[in-house]
């Protein structure tokens, strides 16, 4: 069933009204800090099969919470990531197993359940070791997989390299599936691979996503961005909550809800059509950002 008609009226409407989407907040790296370091290359990803009510739980604390969105803990279940893993029930269920938690958590409401794509190597990895024939296969496959047992969407999240952000666009493009893409950049408000972002959101719209946002970037850095800049496009945000780096392994928040709730109030005023928190928020960024958008459109 091809659901793109379906996911693009509902960014239609927000664009209509106004009112943004609100996505949850942190899974993988709130997951860790409630139950440890995970041992597994697949990262937080495990605790699908060895703690899967604690993520139903988390998913359920984010819809409590007000989400319109909840997004598969599938941060690394990517080929690139699978290969590591011994386990070949492990390897095979992990894609799966992401999406059936979250559908669960779901229920029969309409919440939306975004498939979590990432990088192919790490988030933060500025150089590349994976050749463009694996990189593609990667992608392709784990973007496919996610539609198959049942996201509504595709959510490539903190893309940082030009190479990903290609086969991305182009294939979800050709194969008509939903997709929105959220990209990282530096302080210097370039890609890890270089690029100045505003000629790549114009190469990324010629593929009509549903959304281009901006994720795990700092309150500071999106202010650099964002201060000189005009959104002729469907556009969001998720910005980083945490203390320390943001290759911690642990993250804990270092922003408060009502703190960041108030701090991102501004960029209301520029149309998003979604919104959210990132790695070291929890639920209560997402009720405070529930809050902010009700009190915004009264």
């Amino acid at each position: 069933m091809n659901n793109l008609p379906l996911i693009s009226s509902r960014f239609e409407e927000v664009t209509r009204t106004g009112k943004p989407l609100l996505l949850d907040g942190a899974v993988g790296s709130l997951l860790i800090q409630r139950l440890g370091e995970p041992r597994s290359k697949i990262w937080a990803s495990q605790f699908n099969e060895t703690h899967p009510e604690e993520v139903i739980k988390l998913h359920k604390d984010y819809i409590t919470a007000g989400a319109d969105i909840i997004t598969t803990n599938t941060f690394r279940t990517n080929p690139a990531y699978r290969e590591h893993e011994k386990d070949e029930i492990s390897r095979s269920n992990a894609i799966r197993t992401g999406v059936l938690l979250a559908q669960e958590a779901r229920g029969a409401s309409s919440i939306l359940i975004a498939g979590s794509n990432a990088p192919a190597e790490d988030c933060y990895q500025a150089e590349r070791t994976l050749s463009h024939s694996f990189l593609e296969k990667n992608h392709k496959v784990h973007i496919s997989k996610l539609m198959e047992y049942g996201a509504d969407f595709i959510l490539n999240e903190t893309q940082s390299h030009t190479d990903e952000i290609e086969i991305i666009t182009q294939f979800c493009a050709s194969e008509k599936i939903p997709y929105g893409i959220s990209l990282y950049f530096t302080p210097n408000l370039k890609l890890l691979s270089g690029e100045d972002i505003l000629p790549v959101i114009n190469r990324i719209r010629e593929f009509d996503p549903l959304f281009i946002s901006f994720n795990c970037v700092s309150i500071a850095a999106f202010d650099s961005f964002i201060s000189q800049k005009l959104f002729p496009f469907r556009w969001g945000f998720y910005l980083n909550c945490g203390t320390g780096k943001a290759t911690d392994i642990i993250l804990e928040c270092g922003i408060e809800p009502d703190e960041y709730a108030s701090l991102i109030r501004r960029y209301l005023e520029l149309r998003p059509v979604l919104i959210g928190a990132c790695c070291g928020s929890n639920p209560a960024h997402i009720r405070s950002l529930r809050k902010l958008i009700d009190e915004d459109n009264h």
